[in-house]
């Protein structure tokens, strides 16, 4: 009896792959060094230079970026529509000098920092894929491998990404989760907004009259947020979806105020708005922003001053939601079945490169790898369920149609 291709699949090389690129620090922002590192592994598996090269990506992003996304085309040995398949390079600071130590099944680190599980797994999941099709020649359509940066720093390698670079494919399957069954087919929306409050400085014990209390107009303003019911979990009529406040802050590097007997003459304030739905992450910002306004004009010095308020605000990503009955979807959950495995369908509060992907007109599913406790220090890979989310990938690539 033939093996299929997800039982050929070397899980002592897979598990390898993964411990090795734990070790590679990079960052958000620092991507060059784990790039270099799955480049040489690809060539050595045959993929030839000529298939891999970098976009210019990191040409269009505000924040210094070391290399465009890493984009690798593989010819089809059988006629079928393009498939993509996904994931980031750079891990979150708290990863900077990761130690991977392998215990029985799980990998983790002396404590000290995060592990880079996200998403040092899909880059393994992903290699590894290259490497069982390759070594067996298992029949497959046209493949690109997309690796993306500066996706923890707010989605940027996805978000600049010329679709043309990705070869005309038509479904793509990225990888950054938990568990191999559960599939991400939608996701919220997410707006960012920050507020400049500038007041005016006084003598806060000789004569506060005539300051104009910057901290006093930020906090007036949350309150009012709060009492509209605009802050942390929101649920109107029209909508709901959730808001923070993240940064209660003075200027670059400093505190809101410099002393306690001196009236507070500058604040910033940053947060966030998440929605389904694009327009309600705009609703729940214009929320933030009337509370301000509303507080600018509440505080005032002796002769009526008020503060100066700015307050901004721009999209970050948009929202999607794939039916359930799209061909990336009924592919995703005959694969996940494939493995004896039930696949179970979500919608994340939280953005994904596939948000920007799917705006690009390339329908994306996310599935994971093995990431648990990710961005803190107690960060772990789960090795079965890592060599799961291998197998799957392999399964989404050899599917009949």
């Amino acid at each position: 009896m033939m093996s299929t291709p997800i039982e050929l699949l070397d899980v002592a090389a897979a598990e390898d792959r993964l411990m090795r690129y734990l070790a590679v620090e990079g960052v958000t922002g620092h991507e060059a060094a784990i790039a270099a590192a799955i480049i040489d592994d690809l060539k050595s598996l045959g993929v030839p230079e000529s298939a891999i090269r970098f976009d210019t990506a990191n040409e269009r992003i505000a924040l210094p970026t070391e290399t465009g996304n890493l984009i690798v085309t593989l010819p089809g040995t059988i006629s079928g529509d393009r498939i993509a398949f996904s994931t980031h390079l750079d891990t979150v600071p708290l990863c900077a000098g990761a130690k991977p130590i392998r215990k029985g099944d799980r990998i983790t680190t002396d404590g000290s920092t995060a592990l880079g599980g996200d998403n040092r797994t899909g880059c393994a999941v992903l290699v590894t894929l290259v490497e069982t099709l390759l070594k067996h020649h298992f029949p497959h359509p046209p493949l690109t491998l997309l690796f993306t940066v500066r996706e923890e720093s707010g989605l940027h390698g996805a978000r600049e990404l010329d679709p043309a670079d990705l070869g005309g494919a038509v479904i793509c399957f990225n990888f950054d989760g938990k568990l191999a069954c559960d599939l991400i087919i939608g996701a919220v929306a997410q707006e960012n907004w920050q507020a400049e409050i500038i007041g005016k400085a006084a003598h806060a014990g000789v004569a506060p009259e005539k300051g104009i209390s910057a901290t006093l107009v930020g906090a007036i303003a949350l309150t009012e947020v709060q009492r509209g019911g605009w802050f942390g979990k929101i649920n109107k009529p029209d909508g709901h979806g959730t808001s923070n406040v993240g940064i209660f802050g003075g200027k670059p590097g400093q505190p809101a105020g410099d002393a306690t007997n001196v009236v507070t003459d500058y604040v910033k304030i940053v947060g966030e708005a998440r929605s389904p739905e694009a327009k309600f992450a705009a609703s729940i910002t214009t929320a933030y922003r009337n509370a301000f306004t509303t507080a600018q004009q509440e505080v005032t010095d002796v002769d009526g001053g008020t503060a100066e308020v700015k307050f901004s605000n721009k999209p970050s990503y948009p929202s999607f939601k794939l039916p359930e009955d799209s061909p990336a979807v009924m592919r995703s959950k005959r694969a996940v079945e494939s493995l004896g495995l039930t696949p179970k369908t979500h919608f994340s509060n939280g953005g994904l490169d596939a948000n920007w992907l799917v705006n690009h007109d390339l329908p994306t599913v996310t599935f994971g790898a093995g990431q648990y406790e990710i961005h803190t220090v107690k960060e772990y890979v789960d090795l079965p369920e890592y060599v799961q989310g291998c197998r799957l990938a392999v399964a989404l690539a050899t599917l009949e149609n």
